[in-house]
């Protein structure tokens, strides 16, 4: 089978979806897929020089187009360049043995389903649409745009076009699950929870005193706090910027590595309040994240509660992946409360309790014994629930059955065709 994936996101691009997207076509090419990808040029995080138009990497065809370096660091470019992006794919896989037999097509950009429902409505070929974020809901959320603007109703509309005709819709939590149920009660019966994973290979438990990112930056005698990845505007960045100010008499690190539309807020923050224990770094490349993830006492996951299912923080995975322990910024009804407390890998804080972080940060700099327990919990769920093999099967799975549901109804009507020309 040919296997095509449609992500504007994809590596040496830093964007947390591309990489987990290389790891899956990877795998998937493994299980005797034909794995070929369509994206576009690095540009996420920040200047990167371009990529081969067109390269075999790691057993997978990849296609770039350049339009998506147009104005990567603004909204507006990036919107604008993710509809180049979509308009280009529709060029480029105009024929019918480009395609393959089946699409997996990625909300980056949002609007990119529209690409893979023009693909299957021209060329017959089914595709599975692998929900990362919920639009238009979050741009409404945001207060980016309005519930009642024409063009919430005109995606709205989209969306329910493109939903109807998928295979399958791969949403990557029950909280997204029920979310898109309420939209389109119709569609349960195609929706499959399949989480994200972190490689646990790449990643494992790591001591401080053993780790060269640590030592590098005065981490390893320290009791450090990280926030590694994205800083958007999904996250809580303002609780753990409350804690930072309740602890800066401690001897405690926070650092902060990535970037987003609240990484300025966060270093305003810091320089207002004249705090001395924060620190900001750039997104690290794939190869120091098991030295980074593991460079700290406590990491830190957060989301807001407008955005719970619409939105899913993939960098929760890598850290039960690193063995840390976790605190999660989260509303009562979060899937990360029902997942931490299963593990019982650490703790969950409610939005805006700045004050009960900073407790907990504190109780585990007086028990290291107990971090060390959860973050051992942590692992171990990992290894039972989140790794690459494990949710690469479940893809594997939802592939399987797609082709066979497929070719079960092709069967039925091809003998309803045969009755109806006996009849004559």
């Amino acid at each position: 089978m040919k296997l095509t994936i449609l992500s504007q996101f994809y590596p040496p691009d830093y964007a947390a979806t591309g990489q987990l997207l290389e790891e899956l076509a990877v795998e998937l090419s493994k299980k005797r897929l034909e794995v070929q990808v369509f994206t576009g040029q690095p540009g996420y995080a920040f200047d990167q020089a371009l990529a081969p138009a067109v390269e075999l990497s790691k057993g997978v065809v990849i296609s770039r187009t350049r339009t998506s370096r147009i104005w990567p660091q603004r909204l507006r470019g990036r919107a604008i360049a993710g509809l180049l992006y979509c308009l280009r794919a529709i060029v480029k896989l105009r024929r019918r043995e480009r395609l393959g037999d089946l699409i997996i097509v990625t909300t980056e950009p949002p609007y990119l389903m529209v690409v893979a429902y023009i693909l299957s409505w021209l060329y017959k070929t089914p595709y599975i649409c692998l929900i990362y974020d919920l639009y238009p809901d979050v741009a409404v959320q945001l207060g980016v745009v309005k519930e009642k603007d024409p063009i919430v109703k005109f995606w709205r509309w989209l969306n329910r076009l493109t939903w109807q005709r998928a295979e399958a819709i791969i949403v990557l939590s029950q909280s997204m699950a029920r979310v898109l149920t309420a939209h389109e009660p119709a569609l349960a019966t195609k929706i499959e929870v399949v989480h994200n994973w972190a490689d646990g290979v790449l990643i494992q438990p790591r001591q401080k005193t053993n780790n060269w990112f640590a030592q590098r930056h005065g981490l390893d005698r320290v009791f450090t706090v990280l926030y590694s990845g994205n800083m958007g505007r999904c996250h809580d960045l303002e609780t753990v910027m409350q804690a930072t100010y309740f602890l800066k008499q401690e001897a405690i690190r926070f650092i902060f590595i990535g970037a987003g539309a609240k990484s300025s807020i966060c270093k305003e923050f810091v320089q207002r309040h004249n705090l001395t224990n924060c620190s900001f770094l750039p997104f690290q490349p794939k190869e120091v994240l098991p030295f980074s993830l593991t460079a700290c006492d406590l990491s830190l996951v957060s989301i807001l509660p407008q955005v719970e299912g619409l939105v899913v923080p993939s960098k929760f995975y890598g850290c039960l992946a690193a063995g840390t322990t976790i605190a999660a910024i989260c509303p009562p009804h979060s899937y990360l409360r029902e997942i931490i407390a299963e593990a019982q890998c650490g703790a969950t804080i409610n939005n805006g309790d700045g004050e009960g972080l900073a407790e907990f940060i504190l109780e585990l700099k007086n028990n290291p014994h107990q971090a060390k327990t959860m973050g051992r919990r942590g692992r171990k769920y990992f290894e039972a629930n989140f790794t690459l093999d494990t949710i690469t099967n479940r893809y594997l799975s939802v592939i399987t059955n797609v082709a066979k549901d497929r070719l079960k109804r092709q069967k039925n009507a091809t003998a309803r065709d045969f009755r109806s020309a006996r009849l004559f």
